[in-house]
């Protein structure tokens, strides 16, 4: 509840308790078992976050925090808790918060895409799980892809950019080191099972503007709500997701340093999936992520069952915390409630480990930085209800408010431009034609030969038969001649004989 320029968030034995504006960007962190308000919780902080005019981004699991859209009303609980803090009803306003829906498959909100290239190549390799060799691999891919300005913008360009390198092996050996076909086919299959996950959606044009998630309505934040649901089913996805989320704030956010009020605020809810089988180096990627992100005016809230769940690293840049109700069933749960405990400033009035075991629904322990960003002492409260909808809304509410969206229709359509696949194929094309069209030039050349060497041997007969008829000429003049010689001569033999006798 933001009132009189202070962020309400809960309500102790000595008062109301607020979050400091100008330290809402140390992060924070909401904690505790299944079932003792960390969403309502995190309803109220974003909710408060809104009304003094700071857009929120939170994943929504089971759609309960879509009712953050909707208008609240007083109930019995609120009246009960309303009477316990001296607050009068009627001077409540229930209202709902300014809401953008968004859903990676583009089902429930408008679609969230990026490229290929804007993921880059760690996040996409921890997102498909490849090992230290083939993330070397698919990062010299990337690098042949900007060297021959080839854009990687939908996973059809990266299959077809591998097969391209592979095919290429030979001629990038000498300038990006060795190239195993083995590598590569592992990294087609990776690529084919995350298709299959929904990676064809994701990855595309028109890509998302982080931009958007920045605006106001009406002098309020945006809440910026992701329909995660289905995107749960794939933690890789949805991890990973978040991960360029931020990264992306990250980079093109500018410094600003502390400010009176967050530039923005984060929600990562089941906040182990971004923990969860990473690498040590995307590990300490997004720890370094979180500790700089602060500085340009980004708060980051982390929301999962167990301190425990976060690396320490990460959870030691939480300096806002609200730790709900834990269950030690088990030594390590016992070992987890404890190192919880440690983790707050104690407060004399009460032993800090036993509360944390007996704390009731909507109870917890609070501690939020003070003016000189120190931990406050740990105090027991009760989370503030929320003025708007507790619980989700129906699928025409979510239409409605989608088709009425600023940004409706800015991203449902997908546009395909010329990228890696169309330069690839026009290249290919080129070289069969060129190839074509050489082997063409070369048949016509021995066609041409042939019909030379045919015209050479038909003038050789012809010129062999001219010389036979000349010869055979000559020799029946000569005989004809010769003939008529001898019989004259016969005649005239004979003549003489005659007139001798």
């Amino acid at each position: 509840m933001y009132k009189d320029g202070q962020l309400y968030v809960a309500h102790s034995n000595e008062g109301p308790i607020h979050i400091i504006g100008k330290m809402a960007n140390r992060h924070g962190l909401i904690a505790g078992a299944t079932g003792t308000g960390k969403t309502v919780t995190l309803q109220v902080l974003a909710e408060t976050f809104s009304q003094a005019g700071v857009p929120c981004f939170m994943a929504d699991m089971k759609g309960d925090l879509s009712g953050i859209s909707q208008t609240g009303g007083l109930s019995k609980f609120i009246e009960k808790r309303c009477a316990e803090w001296n607050m009068d009803t009627t001077t409540l306003k229930f209202e709902g918060c300014p809401v953008r829906f968004y859903d990676v498959y583009g089902e429930q909100g408008h679609p969230m895409r990026t490229t290929i290239e804007k993921m880059g190549a760690m996040l996409l390799a921890r997102l498909m799980d490849l090992n230290e060799t083939q993330t070397g691999i698919l990062t010299l891919t990337f690098r042949i892809a900007k060297d021959e300005n080839l854009p990687l913008i939908d996973m059809k360009d990266l299959r077809l950019m591998l097969d391209y390198v592979a095919k290429n092996a030979k001629r990038y050996a000498t300038t990006y080191g060795n190239i195993s076909s083995a590598s590569i086919g592992a990294i087609q299959r990776s690529l084919l099972a995350l298709s299959e996950q929904g990676g064809d959606q994701f990855f595309g044009e028109p890509a998302f503007d982080i931009y958007d998630l920045l605006q106001t309505e009406g002098g309020r934040g945006v809440m910026n709500i992701l329909a995660a649901d289905k995107l749960m089913l794939q933690p890789k996805l949805y991890s990973t997701f978040l991960m360029w989320l931020l990264s992306e704030i990250y980079d093109k956010m500018p410094e600003i340093g502390d400010m009176e009020l967050p530039k923005m605020v984060f929600f990562f809810d089941e906040a182990h999936m971004l923990f969860k089988d990473t690498s040590k180096a995307l590990t300490d990627k997004i720890e370094q992520i979180v500790r700089l992100i602060r500085s340009k005016g980004i708060g980051v809230y982390f929301i999962s069952q167990s301190p425990s769940d976060l690396p320490e690293a990460i959870l030691g840049q939480c300096g806002n915390r609200v730790q709900h109700a834990l269950r030690a069933f088990t030594p390590k749960d016992q070992a987890a409630v404890k190192a919880a405990a440690q983790t707050f400033r104690p407060n004399p009035a009460f032993e800090t480990e036993r509360e944390i075991l007996e704390l009731g629904t909507g109870e917890a322990l609070v501690s939020f930085l003070d003016e000189k960003g120190a931990p406050s002492i740990v105090q027991k409260a009760k989370i503030l209800f929320p003025l708007s909808q507790i619980g989700a809304i129906t699928t025409e509410q979510r239409s409605t408010i989608n088709n009425t969206s600023r940004i409706s229709g800015k991203y449902e359509t997908r546009i395909e431009r010329e990228s890696a696949f169309e330069q690839i194929v026009k290249q290919r094309e080129a070289a069969e034609k060129e190839a074509a069209e050489a082997k063409a030039r070369e048949e016509a050349q021995k066609e041409e030969e042939r019909l030379k060497k045919e015209e050479e041997k038909k003038s050789k007969r012809s010129s062999s038969s001219k010389g036979k008829s000349i010869l055979t000429t000559v020799i029946g003049t000569a005989i004809t001649y010769f003939a008529k010689t001898v019989a004259t001569q016969l005649a005239r033999n004979l003549t003489k004989k005659s007139k001798k006798k």
